[in-house]
């Protein structure tokens, strides 16, 4: 027992030691969530499911943070079929107490089990449908969905109850009582059930009155030994006259009780026989309805799976065969270096590495091969193609046409990172377009590369004068 203020153990003495709280009152509080938590436990041992029920919550009243208690009323509630509200107490013990908390297992015991959980939650739907039937009057509905509830959740009270409450309501006395039975040897104490129980037996029990009561005649009728038969005849016996019509009279009378009880008796059970069976069918065919649903549905799930991982696959076959997949790239970079070894023509092979800029985003992304493939084309045409672009570059520059003079330059630089004169000119061309952000960004890079030089130098002043400007 841990203090309330401070958390720390608590002694045996009324008041904290580590911080002198009064502790008297919360002892006894604790003293009397526990009580009421044996309670429970000892009436949910006897099977006394709805007094254990009222304990516990007289134990969390008390203390909410009774993990123990919590776990055994969803404990409770499980065993009375009520899944969800057993899962809404371990849940909240969970939230109370996140480690070393055995209600961890038992939700891990539903929600991981599929075919659990698809039966709880057929369980739950069926019984709402018997409820709407019953609304709407479909007794005989309601009794064929409660049965599939049953058959799924033979625990479920409620169920039980309900279906007892309709038997009761068609006067079917014996079923009602084997379904209170029932809830009876589950929860042996719940209030409902003893209820309904009471009013069935009071049905089903024998009228005594007018038996007992027979008042002997004895005094009034005659007795003789015929053979071996006692003959008891009343004094007022009188032989019957005209015996033939008389027998014919009885006949007919006969004849008539027959046909009477032909369609009274014996019509009205093969009725009910044939009803019964066909009740029986219709349960059969929306159980076997039932799973053949489950059986699609599983398959659907299958098959959007299988069609996801498809297209998944598809894209990955594209990425590496499509006109910009991986394969298409490396044989383009094949294309230009075999070019190149025929034709030694830079101009030429220049068009395949452009390709290959276009279709990779990320050069590291790729291979480590096709990385040094592309590297040794681009030294090998480098330095040619980045001179013949700084001669145009220049031209264009000295023509004072900046914007071609910029697209030149920029292919002589990326080509050759060494050409000092294509950057310084770059450099130049920005400035003198009035692009003074990369111009400082050009000669920042002037000054890094060729450090010590005249260009590095001039480089610097110009930054100066753009950044003063």
């Amino acid at each position: 027992m841990n203090c309330y203020n401070c958390g720390c153990h608590l002694s045996e003495y009324d008041y904290c030691t580590a911080c002198g709280a009064d502790v008297a009152l919360y002892k006894r509080i604790l003293a009397v969530s526990n009580m009421y938590y044996n309670e429970g436990l000892e009436k949910a041992g006897i099977r006394d499911l709805t007094g254990a029920v009222s304990s516990l919550r007289q134990s969390l009243k008390f203390n909410k943070n009774n993990v123990e208690a919590r776990n055994l009323l969803g404990l409770v509630f499980f065993e009375r079929g009520e899944v969800v509200a057993a899962l809404s107490e371990w849940v909240i013990s969970k939230n109370l107490r996140p480690q070393k908390n055995i209600a961890d297992d038992y939700i891990d015991m539903i929600q991981n089990n599929a075919t659990r959980l698809d039966t709880i939650n057929q369980t739950i739907k069926k019984y709402n449908q018997a409820l709407v039937y019953c609304n709407q009057g479909s007794k005989d509905l309601a009794i064929i969905q409660l049965k599939k509830v049953l058959s799924l959740n033979p625990r479920f009270i409620r169920a039980h109850q309900l279906l007892a409450l309709l038997y009761i309501d068609s006067e079917q006395w014996e079923r009602a009582k084997r379904e209170l039975d029932k809830c009876c040897r589950i929860d042996i104490n719940n209030t409902q059930t003893l209820r309904y129980l009471r009013e069935v037996e009071a049905m089903l029990a024998p009228d005594e009155q007018g038996r007992g009561g027979q008042k002997k005649k004895s005094e009034t009728a005659v007795r003789y030994q015929s053979d071996n038969e006692m003959i008891i005849q009343p004094n007022s016996f009188r032989e019957p006259k005209n015996t033939g019509l008389s027998t014919l009279f009885n006949v007919g009378i006969g004849l008539v009780l027959g046909i009477a009880s032909m369609f009274f008796l014996i019509l009205p059970a093969a009725v009910n026989r044939e009803r019964t069976k066909a009740q029986e069918e219709i349960r059969t065919i929306g159980d076997e309805m039932d799973v053949k649903t489950a059986t699609i549905a599983t398959m659907q799930q299958t098959i959007d799976e299988i069609t996801a991982e498809n297209s998944k696959l598809h894209e990955e076959l594209d990425a590496y065969v499509g006109t910009d997949g991986t394969l298409r790239t490396i044989d383009i970079l094949l294309q230009g270096a075999s070019e190149y070894l025929e034709t030694a023509d830079a101009a030429a092979t220049e068009s395949y590495l452009d390709d290959v800029l276009e279709s990779v985003n990320n050069l590291n992304d790729m291979s480590e091969p096709f990385g040094r493939l592309y590297n040794n084309l681009l030294l090998k045409i480098g330095p040619e193609l980045s001179a013949s672009y700084f001669a145009s570059g220049n031209a264009a520059y000295n023509d004072e046409d900046y914007d071609a003079a910029i697209a030149d330059l920029t292919k002589a630089v990326n080509y050759d990172a060494t050409n000092g004169d294509a950057l310084f000119t770059l450099g130049n061309a920005y400035r003198r377009a009035g692009k003074n952000a990369e111009a400082i960004e050009v000669y920042e890079r002037v000054i890094e590369l060729f450090p010590g030089t005249q260009r590095a130098a001039r480089a610097q002043n110009y930054i100066n004068d753009l950044r003063n400007q």
